[in-house]
């Protein structure tokens, strides 16, 4: 008895996941394929996911305290069967010791030839890491990135990361840098500019060109949230400026009960995964989100 105890051990101290309705009406751009709430024993000390990088059945996910974890998803008929954690670990420095706690900030993730891409706020970076966690490299920034100060704040820093052929790494601000107004996605040879409220959370890319862009708003005396999904083509940008298309907007104060958004990851075609950081809070809640483009 005692052997099949310790035989399905794991299992009880993995992920479950319980239905959500993230939006009571239909939207117009996007459909909501699925919509699940992750619930995880505390041994396994999975909070405040940041970002999510889907390859093969394998989901990775970062989380504000320099922890990477990754999973097992199987996804099928357009829903969330199953989702299982495999394991979870620190991010390691150069000296493959534990990243303190000034440097671990974890925000941006992406998956690129066997390894990860993570983007950092407080001490602004774009570092390269193995899929167990050790770092491998950093990565150049753009000028206007490099200084903290020139941040509009110290946790308005480098939520997002992706890759692509075309444009090599690119990253953006949660917020326009000091004394701007725009918001600007920076690449390694190009910048974008586009006017929007709210703070970009995650990027990620649904064609060659087209960029999705997830940006929340928050107001802390009325709670309203808003979490709305955008897109710009890049190739027509003129002068840098970028008209944005808003595929969704998840309104608390219209039929939608979003939460913290701040990751994606694209699955395939127009199918993506969307994730909220619950703050490691009582009163919010860890969403994992499927949806498609119309």
């Amino acid at each position: 008895m005692l052997k099949f105890f310790f035989f399905f051990l794991p299992f009880l101290l993995n992920a479950s996941m319980s239905n959500y309705t993230l939006c009571k009406k239909p939207l117009e751009h996007i459909t909501i394929l699925d919509t699940k709430e992750l619930h995880f024993h505390k041994k396994l000390k999975i909070s405040e996911l940041s970002d999510l990088a889907y390859v093969d059945g394998k989901l990775y996910a970062i989380s504000d305290k320099g922890r990477l974890h990754t999973f097992s998803i199987t996804i099928k008929d357009k829903k969330i069967q199953a989702l299982h954690h495999l394991r979870g670990m620190k991010l390691k420095d150069k000296h493959s010791k534990n990243l303190t706690k000034e440097m671990r900030d974890s925000e941006g993730l992406y998956f690129i030839n066997d390894a990860l891409i993570i983007s950092f706020e407080g001490k602004e970076r774009v570092s390269q890491y193995t899929l167990n966690g050790q770092f491998m490299k950093n990565i150049k920034l753009p000028n206007a990135l490099k200084k903290h100060t020139n941040y509009d704040g110290n946790n308005r820093g480098l939520e997002s990361v992706i890759y692509s052929k075309k444009y090599g790494i690119i990253t953006a601000p949660e917020r326009p840098l000091y004394g701007k107004k725009q918001h600007t996605i920076y690449a390694k040879n190009h910048k974008w500019k586009f006017k929007s409220s709210g703070s970009i959370t995650a990027l990620e890319f649904i064609s060659k060109n087209k960029l999705l862009i997830l940006t929340r708003k928050f107001n802390h005396f009325t709670r309203r949230r808003i979490t709305t999904l955008l897109q710009i083509n890049l190739k027509n940008c003129k002068h840098q400026e970028c008209k944005v298309k808003e595929l969704a907007r998840l309104d608390n104060y219209n039929g939608c009960a979003p939460d913290n958004f701040e990751g994606l990851s694209k699955v395939k075609d127009k199918t993506f995964l969307m994730v909220s950081d619950d703050n490691h809070s009582i009163f919010q809640k860890t969403l994992l989100v499927l949806f498609e483009i119309k």
